[in-house]
Order: C-alpha cells, then sequence, then structure tokens
C-alpha cells in the first residue's frame, strides 16, 4: 500500500503521465468529486467513468494499492480524518503520543509537515500565485473560515500595505454576495479552508468562478471541495499534536509569498509603505 504521507489524490496526479486513456478518464472522474466518487462500488465507479470494471483494478494497482477496496479504504480512511472534530483529534494522537516533552513532539510534527507540504509544492504554481496577486490591474479579494479567518487577516493587512484594491471579506457570509456583486472577471479570491470544511466558502466559490473570479485556495493535505473551483490551489499538512490543527506551515507559505509579491513591484510598494510612515507619524501610533 502507499505510504500514509500521500492522499490518494496526491499519488494519482503524481501518476497521471502513466495511465493510459481510460485510466486518465476514470482518474478525472476521481477527483472531480473527491474523494466520495471513489466510495461508490466499482460497478457504478465504472459507469460514471465510462469505463470497464477491470479498468478500475488495474488503475488501483498501478497506483501500488493491491486493488480496488484498498483504495477505497484508503479514501475511507481521508474522509474520516478530515471530519474529525477537536477531541476525537486528540484522543488519536495522544493514545499513541511518545514520552517526550510536546515541544519536542510539537516541533517533529512541524518539521514533518514543512518537508512534506515544500516536497509537493509546485514553484511554477507558487510564481504564478504570486504574479496574480502582484497584477494590479486585478483586485483581490481575501476570506477565511472560523479559524482560518486569522491567516487570512494577516496576508490581507500585508497585502492591502503592498498594493492598492484589496479587500477583506467580513465574517458574515449573508452580505458575501454584496461582495462578489463588485468582484470583475479576472480578479483574485483567496480562500482560506481547512478540515471540516465550510459550506458558506464553497458556496462563495461557486458565485465567485460563475462571475469569472481567479480563484487561489490554501487548504489541507485532502483539500477543500473549494478546490474544484480554484485556479491554484495549495495542499499544506497541518497535523499536530494536539486537538487543534497546526498553520505554521501555511504562515510560512504565506509569508514566502508577501516578500514574492512585494518584491515584483517594490517600486509602487516602497512608495506605499513611505506614506504609511508618514500617516504613522501623524496619529503617534508607535512610541
Amino acid at each position: 500500500m502507499p505510504t500514509a504521507t500521500k492522499t490518494v489524490s496526491d499519488i494519482i496526479q503524481d501518476n497521471f503521465n502513466i495511465l493510459t486513456r481510460a485510466e486518465r478518464q476514470l482518474a478525472n472522474t476521481l477527483l472531480e468529486n473527491y474523494p466520495v466518487t471513489g466510495l461508490k462500488s466499482i460497478t457504478r465507479l465504472a459507469e460514471n467513468a465510462d469505463v470497464s470494471t477491470p479498468t478500475v483494478v488495474r488503475m488501483a494497482q498501478k497506483l501500488g494499492f493491491s486493488g480496488f477496496p484498498e483504495l477505497q479504504n484508503a479514501l475511507r480512511d481521508e474522509l474520516e480524518a478530515t471530519i474529525s472534530n477537536p477531541i476525537a483529534k486528540h484522543d488519536q494522537w495522544s493514545e499513541h503520543a511518545p514520552d517526550t516533552h510536546i515541544l519536542n513532539r510539537f516541533a517533529d510534527a512541524v518539521i514533518d509537515n514543512m518537508r512534506q507540504t515544500l516536497n509537493q509544492l509546485s514553484p511554477d504554481e507558487f510564481d504564478a500565485t504570486c504574479a496574480l496577486l502582484a497584477d494590479r490591474k486585478r483586485s483581490v479579494h481575501v476570506v477565511g473560515g472560523r479559524i482560518t479567518h486569522a491567516l487570512a487577516d494577516y496576508l490581507f493587512t500585508h497585502l492591502q500595505v503592498i498594493r492598492e484594491n484589496v479587500t477583506h471579506l467580513p465574517p458574515n457570509s449573508n452580505i458575501w454576495p454584496h461582495y462578489v456583486l463588485n468582484m470583475k472577471p479576472g480578479d483574485v479570491l483567496v480562500i482560506f479552508d481547512i478540515r471540516r470544511y465550510e459550506q458558506d466558502l464553497i458556496n462563495l466559490a461557486d458565485m465567485a468562478k460563475a462571475s469569472d473570479v481567479t480563484i487561489i485556495l490554501y487548504t489541507d493535505q485532502w483539500g477543500s471541495p473549494v478546490a474544484k473551483s480554484a485556479k491554484h490551489r495549495f495542499n499544506i499538512r497541518i497535523e499536530a499534536p494536539s486537538a487543534w490543527d497546526s498553520s505554521v506551515v501555511t504562515l510560512f507559505l504565506l509569508e514566502a509569498t508577501i516578500a514574492a509579491v512585494e518584491t515584483k513591484i517594490w517600486g509602487v510598494t516602497k512608495g506605499r509603505m513611505k506614506h504609511l510612515e508618514t500617516l504613522f507619524d501623524k496619529t503617534k501610533l508607535f512610541r
């Protein structure tokens, strides 16, 4: 069975080029409504993808599974992980927690998250994302969920200094349609959504995509359903020996993005920073 550090989606994408035409057709069907499609019977899955059942078995084996049942078990494990509440998460890691200090356990987990995330991160996708955020012809909109709103706020605060026309959507999702109303085709919407994915964010992504808005998604290793609407997505490892997920690697990626964007348009950013410092002096905000 493939390594547990990769999701079935990761494995499919890593091996997509070696699949036959029929297997690629099946892979695309699996990814369109991931992981739910893969939890159907082998017959239903084959019918949905318009391929034969032997094709399903061959692709599963080509991906490193003994057969379709093992691939399906991996999908079930992923689905269970994505819906775990904080109490269940705590019980899961604490049962087998090593007899070391929490600082060491947490550091080991974060370092492993960083290593795995960087190993699968595409520099080309990172560069393309930074280019979109630096494009001053496009307005940028940023939104997060119940927990991830803090990450959205962090990115917004920096982008607001770096360039003009950046909007942070408020937590009240009832008025998000008002913001979509002002989004123009080609604008950028950055969405943060990790496991226990939020329906309001999925609905927002659907509305924005219908308005030809380009969506950038920061999510976890399993992948928010927002991914189906996103042009660029970053699957970030978030596991930690805690009832809560870790945001360390996500914050690292955001800070690297902020640095890259400000470098691209430094002439503009430098002028805005100078003006902002003048305003700070007037308000006597800092000692």
